[in-house]
């Protein structure tokens, strides 16, 4: 028997089209103190026509708050979970990040070494290699200054099809085969020079893992990274619906949007954009992760006290937030998190968002201590914001409104409990 409650609250029907009254469900246990984000969710559900999400709440290290809103499968008529797992997308990244600084910790890498230096990995054909690649650093894939712009020359992550066939294999093509194409496809600027978002530099971490450990990227991460913390349900995710994780939830576009299908025996016609439109596996490092928004949190508080965090050393934790250069931009990209110092002490709130077909996701760490977890099975609202960026702003409001906040952990007093 689960103990979390079932309650149900009458909103507006999410179906467009419709305005008859329609049950929410909303499940995990009610806090004293904390009806302001019971209010927030159940607002924003109701406002943006979603069909499930997920909020967890760390304050000082205790997990005050985790409960669902709306649906993990509406045709099943199955409520959101606390423990719901979601793509988390580029949420990935900051798990990947923890991985390599563990390697540093254990001497097994250090961040000026060259990427492909490492990487024992041959192109897929006879040809010029530029000769930029040779001065890429791990430091550099951290921070997205490795010298891919996807605004440029696009996303290879997202090309499956393509570099397969270039390969004469069947698609969708895997990260490895991913890797040795770009082997061959120049730089669009000088390692170092600049900053552009790039998936495929953390991919290229995940492989310098693998390298490294000779285990899997996610082999290596679930073992000693996340069972150090006692999440053992993080898994990387699958792209098609028939092969979703048991407690995953199912995933939704607006107008049900369509992509051309990357896998077999369909591939080029139309498939649902969440389902068939890409190919997650091979996306692990830098968004393939699937989660519940109580697994992110009890990642994110390792970081809130360094000295005790029990994959990293306290030195990593500083230098994964450190400014990576001398301008005095307002907010910054660093080792897998976005950061926005708080003062002159030293405090910062740190963030990363993701976003996919069907899933958008928000994990914070606030300077005061408050961390916390959205995740939709939803990507835009009505008007085409991502659900995340939407909500960024009104959870900060919530949080600042509770005026006491309650001591007890609801996963140690098991309040909630885990699949």
């Amino acid at each position: 028997m689960r103990t979390a409650l079932l309650v149900m609250l009458t909103v507006a029907s999410g179906a467009p089209g419709k305005s008859a009254p329609a049950a929410l469900p909303v499940t995990g246990p009610s806090v004293a103190g904390l009806e302001n984000f019971d209010k927030l969710m159940t607002s924003f559900v109701k406002t943006h026509r979603v069909v499930g999400a997920t909020l967890a709440v760390v304050r000082k290290g205790k997990i005050v708050y985790a409960r669902g809103f709306g649906y993990s499968d509406v045709a099943g008529g199955k409520p959101v979970q606390p423990d719901s797992l979601f793509r988390i997308a580029s949420i990935s990244k900051p798990i990947t990040s923890a991985a390599i600084m563990q390697l540093v910790d254990r001497k097994k890498l250090r961040l000026a070494d060259c990427v492909f230096d490492i990487l024992d990995l041959k192109p897929i054909e006879k040809g010029r290699i530029d000769p930029r690649l040779k001065k890429v650093t791990v430091r550099q894939l951290l921070l997205h200054t490795g010298g891919w712009d996807r605004s440029k020359s696009g996303d290879p992550m997202f090309q499956p099809v393509k570099i397969a066939r270039a390969f004469g294999a069947s698609p969708p093509a895997s990260a490895r085969q991913i890797v040795r194409y770009m082997l061959t496809q120049p730089l669009d600027f000088q390692p170092g020079s600049r900053w552009a978002y790039s998936n495929f530099g953390y991919c290229l971490l995940g492989r310098i893992i693998e390298t490294k450990t000779n285990m899997t990227y996610e082999q290596y991460v679930r073992k000693h990274v996340l069972a150090k913390i006692g999440v053992t349900r993080m898994r990387i995710g699958r792209s098609l619906r028939a092969k979703r994780a048991t407690g995953e939830v199912t995933y939704h576009t607006r107008n049900k949007r369509s992509m051309p299908s990357v896998f077999p025996p369909n591939i080029g016609r139309p498939a649902p954009a969440q389902y068939g439109g890409m190919h997650v596996e091979a996306m692990d490092a830098h968004g393939g992760w699937i989660a519940s928004a109580i697994d992110l949190v009890r990642f994110a508080r390792e970081f809130d006290s360094p000295e005790t965090c029990r994959f990293i050393s306290a030195e990593s934790i500083t230098a994964t937030f450190a400014r990576p250069n001398k301008k005095n931009d307002p907010a910054y990209y660093a080792f897998g998190w976005s950061v926005r110092p708080i003062g002159k002490n030293g405090k910062a709130n740190t963030w990363h968002t993701g976003g996919f077909a069907g899933s958008s996701t928000l994990l914070v760490r606030r300077h005061d201590g408050i961390d916390w977890a959205v995740l939709f099975n939803m990507e835009r609202t009505a008007k085409g914001r991502y659900l995340a960026d939407e909500i960024d702003p009104l959870v900060h409001r919530a949080a600042d409104a509770v005026k006491v906040w309650p001591d007890t952990d609801l996963l140690d007093a098991k309040l909630i409990k885990l699949r």
